[in-house]
């Protein structure tokens, strides 16, 4: 938690937000598989922390959209830290039922400020949109992950991505499919790992 202070100004309402968020994901990962469990006993610095750096990155207020929410990372933490401000939610897309209800039980107990949609992405585009953000983490190699959120980076929203050591070889190829502008932000908690701040996409050949 310590470290979390360091990375962003945050009060005490929301490191406990944060902390009944975490009880929560220990209790539930017990009975459905949220994160590897080997990275349980890291859950603050390979999950929570990792998921606040897009806070840290940009914190304005607005309205954004989380693709393969998963265990909540970063959709939920992200919908905590928005609790700073008295604007700017976080919608959460989920297909898998059982995640969903965790995310809804995490949101109710925690007062983040995000919606569940218990959707598949390809359904979302359809019904969701006017975002500033995307965001997703561990969902897909980057070409499929643009794929997915091509229907609001094409609208004029930023991507943000968390990608791993072998990120470079995922522009490469993403950038075959796709021309995009791109900032890499180094992480602030894993040396070999990256957020990829991405913009202006388009299809190329579309």
């Amino acid at each position: 938690m310590e470290r979390l202070t360091d990375l962003i100004h945050v009060s005490r309402e929301t490191l406990d937000r944060l902390d009944r968020f975490v009880a929560l994901f220990t209790k539930w990962s017990r009975a459905i598989n949220l994160v590897a469990p080997s990275t349980l006993d890291q859950l603050w610095e390979r999950h929570v922390l990792d998921s606040a750096q897009l806070y840290a990155l940009d914190p304005r207020p607005r309205k954004w959209l989380d693709l393969g929410s998963g265990g909540g990372f970063p959709g939920i933490v992200m919908a905590i830290l928005m609790m700073e401000t008295e604007i700017g939610s976080v919608d959460l897309v989920e297909s898998n039922r059982k995640k969903a209800a965790f995310l809804q039980r995490a949101i109710a107990e925690t007062g983040a400020r995000g919606q569940v949609h218990t959707l598949r992405i390809e359904a979302a585009s359809q019904q969701l949109a006017g975002y500033q953000a995307v965001s997703a983490r561990a969902l897909a190699d980057l070409e499929r992950l643009l794929g997915y959120a091509e229907p609001w980076l094409a609208a004029g929203a930023t991507g943000y991505f968390h990608k791993g050591r072998d990120y470079r070889r995922e522009i490469d190829e993403a950038r075959r499919s796709w021309s995009f502008d791109l900032l890499e932000h180094e992480s602030m908690i894993d040396a070999d790992s990256v957020i990829l701040q991405i913009y202006n996409l388009k299809r190329i050949g579309g």
